[in-house]
């Protein structure tokens, strides 16, 4: 008889996402940091991204339209290739999607002609089409309808939330649910200190995100004629918001860690639209791993992560941020009670020990 790990070099991935490794936040929580575990077991892998890491930083610069068009074409190029190098591979993991554009040419052609099995990955709701400065223009070139095909098709849809579960379960009978955590032992692995009389209040996220802050904007500025606090953003673009103390740290990998644990306070507000409830809590649980109350919106999993009063507060008026936060501000001893109620339950229920099984189970 076959040993369980004998039976598991049976597997063979082959990753197809959009970025390098490294870089974007979805890739690395969504399946970058199971990498490791895959190699534990013995598991063959190969990870094929559509843009390269250059591509990857132009792609979000001003301008520069003829270069940009030609990446995705490169892209494409790299995609055609890309089923040759899949055929040995005995399952093909997409995360999001294959390609940016367009129909899904290259997910039909591997599961009708090459007849791989599909281990389909999102963590938005990326079916919906939402607009704005930065993706105005390549709205009308993309696919948002080719989400649903993609589920009919896959062999498994993976998501991070049950709204987005809700969603697949319409084109899919077999859609797992695995939220997004974090590494608890190895990098989200601190606990704030609390002890200041000075608190900073933060957000991170990316450019896409920075809308949601006027939320709380003006919330903060009136805190500010109070109240002496900074408010920090990480992120890969500076907002530049009218506060009397504000600072913008521009988000790096290396020291992704330290500069969140520069808040003691983290906020995520949202609006409470369709593509909002299809978020996954991340920046919450980011925080909140690290001993940081968060402050969230009632949108989607928001609730379900934060307990209102117990690891975090949930506000949904400008009163009720303004409340909560002048709380926060003024007492130490609430910050770190909180704090340490938000760290033991990411540890708990969000960290990759209880999800790395679920993630072995998607090719099995």
């Amino acid at each position: 008889m076959q040993s369980g790990r004998e039976k598991i070099k049976k597997y063979t991935i082959f990753f197809w996402v959009p970025g390098p490794l490294g870089i974007a936040p979805g890739q690395r929580f969504r399946f970058e940091q199971y990498l490791d575990i895959l190699k534990e077991k013995g598991i063959k892998y190969t990870v094929n991204s559509f843009y390269s890491l250059k591509g990857w930083k132009l792609l979000y610069q001003k301008g520069k339209m003829i270069r940009k068009a030609f990446l995705v074409f490169q892209g494409f190029c790299k995609r055609i290739t890309g089923v040759i190098k899949a055929l040995p591979y005995s399952h093909i993991y997409i995360y999001r999607e294959v390609t940016p554009i367009g129909p899904p040419v290259f997910e039909w052609i591997i599961t009708k002609i090459c007849r791989k099995k599909i281990i389909y990955d999102f963590d938005d709701a990326i079916w919906l089409p939402v607009i704005s400065d930065q993706n105005r223009i390549v709205k009308r070139i993309r696919n948002f309808g080719k989400v649903k095909s993609i589920c009919k098709w896959s062999y498994t849809v993976s998501v991070g939330n049950n709204y987005l579960a809700d969603f697949a379960k319409k084109y899919s009978n077999h859609v797992v649910i695995i939220p997004t955590v974090v590494n608890t032992d190895l990098f989200h692995n601190s606990l704030q200190d609390h002890n200041t009389m000075n608190p900073v209040i933060g957000w991170t996220g990316t450019f896409s995100n920075l809308k949601y802050l006027n939320i709380v904007l003006p919330v903060l500025q009136r805190l500010q004629q109070k109240f002496n606090f900074t408010f920090i953003v990480i992120a890969d673009k500076d907002p530049e918001l009218p506060l009397k103390r504000y600072q913008f740290i521009h988000w790096q990998r290396d020291t992704e860690t330290d500069d969140l644990l520069r808040m003691h306070i983290g906020l995520m507000p949202l609006y409470d639209d369709a593509f909002s409830n299809g978020k996954c809590g991340f920046k919450a649980i980011q925080y909140m791993a690290l001993g940081i109350p968060a402050v969230v919106s009632p949108v989607g999993v928001n609730s379900v992560i934060v307990n209102d009063g117990v690891n975090g507060f949930v506000c949904n008026t400008e009163e009720e941020w303004e409340k909560r936060l002048t709380e926060l501000l003024t007492d130490s001893e609430l910050r770190k009670r909180l704090g340490e109620e938000a760290r033991r339950k990411i540890v708990r229920e969000y960290s990759i020990k209880n999800t790395r099984a679920d993630f072995i189970r998607l090719f099995q």
